[in-house]
């Protein structure tokens, strides 16, 4: 469940402009690019393929009773090593559920072949992988380049950003990725007590964007009386870029 948090960030932008500029400060090759989903029912028109997908939801009550009834049943997941089906980070810094989405798509699935060798990700995986949960948190609350990073992109895009870091915000982020052990699709979010297995098993042929993940990201949209405050990123190969 959130918190406790240690650290407070301003939040990121859902703008692919501002996550493109972190993903790349971070590490990422530029191979690698978000792009807006702007249609869940027209196949045609979505970014593919999709290596994870975020997406920014209201924290509605609905959301919120809903999530609650979820994790009173979960364990607390305290998985680490190589052999983990995915990469998870607890979030302990408030407001950069953005931050930890970006984390989750870029560590996990084929989107982690794309990470630059020697750079601020790589080093912090390095470290964060052999580790669990409690650790993992430590060291990213620990990155000074992580967090100047952050704060760069915070200030950029067009929405108005809180004065105090540690206002609270009315959206979240969570993220979906493919297992690169079992290929099902993970629902990962650092605010929960683990990783979500949606039981969606991915063929090879079968990106984040298939037709059993829309299903469930409709779903999230269509539990709130109105489907509005909702944004979704899709993490793809850059056009052109060898």
């Amino acid at each position: 469940m959130p918190g406790p948090y240690r650290k407070h960030f301003l939040p990121l932008e859902s703008n692919p402009e501002v996550f493109n500029e972190l993903l790349h400060r971070l590490g990422a090759s530029p191979k690698l690019t978000f792009q807006d989903v702007f249609t869940l029912d027209e196949p045609e028109f979505l970014p593919r393929p999709a290596l994870a997908v975020i997406l920014v939801l209201p924290t509605t009550k609905t959301y919120e009773a809903r999530k609650t009834a979820l994790e009173s049943s979960r364990p607390d997941y305290n998985g680490s090593g190589d052999g983990e089906l995915v990469v998870w980070f607890r979030q302990t810094i408030n407001n950069a559920c953005g931050l930890y989405a970006l984390l989750h798509a870029l560590s996990n699935g084929s989107a982690s072949k794309f990470i630059e060798s020697g750079s601020i990700l790589a080093r912090l995986l390095q470290t964060c992988i052999p580790c669990g949960p409690d650790q993992r948190s430590q060291a990213l609350e620990n990155s000074l380049e992580l967090e100047e990073a952050h704060a760069a992109l915070a200030a950029k895009g067009d929405s108005l950003v809180p004065d105090n870091a540690e206002d609270d915000v009315d959206f979240h982020y969570i993220c979906f990725v493919r297992s690169n052990v079992d290929g099902h699709l993970y629902e990962l979010d650092g605010d929960c007590k683990g990783p979500i297995d949606t039981g969606i098993a991915l063929s090879a042929e079968e990106d984040v964007l298939s037709q059993q993940a829309l299903g469930l990201i409709r779903g999230y949209v269509e539990q709130e009386e109105e489907s509005i405050g909702f944004n979704i990123m899709a993490l793809v190969r850059t056009a052109g870029v060898s």
